[in-house]
């Protein structure tokens, strides 16, 4: 993983952070929030990758269903956010991938395997943003602040 600033506009930072053949996304968009001390961001993001992990959230069990992928793929869109959850950033992440025949899956990120590239573009916001537990659903969700 590379990371280069782009901007640094007031308080708004922009990151390149750039992944390569080999690495994990997932954890590797969590050590780079770590490193740059980030609170607040949103991201977007495209590339290729040999496999992931996809989820969705199932309601009646409280739980995530993964699903597996391998193979060379598109992220044909990828996007999410960053916020502080017990104390350290947490990643939310959605991609859509895009299969050999044309044919796409999406969810919840849960991995990624780079191959060759992941280009994510983010947008490290001013004011932090905090996540809280929601006992109704098990999940951690952004408790935005008036």
């Amino acid at each position: 993983m590379q990371v280069q600033q782009l901007t640094s506009t007031g308080e708004v930072k922009e990151y390149a952070v750039i992944f390569y053949t080999g690495d994990e996304a997932f954890s590797g968009l969590v050590a780079f929030a770590k490193q740059y001390h980030v609170t607040s961001a949103h991201f977007t993001a495209i590339g290729a990758i040999s496999g992931a992990r996809l989820g969705w959230f199932d309601q009646a069990k409280k739980m995530y269903r993964i699903t597996p992928y391998t193979g060379q793929m598109e992220v044909a869109s990828m996007s999410g956010d960053i916020a502080i959850y017990q104390g350290r950033p947490a990643v939310h992440a959605h991609a859509v991938l895009g299969m050999l025949d044309g044919s796409t899956r999406a969810g919840h990120v849960v991995e990624m395997q780079v191959r060759p590239t992941l280009e994510v573009m983010v947008t490290v916001d001013p004011a932090g943003m905090q996540k809280r537990f929601d006992p109704e659903t098990d999940l951690t969700l952004i408790d935005p602040k008036p």
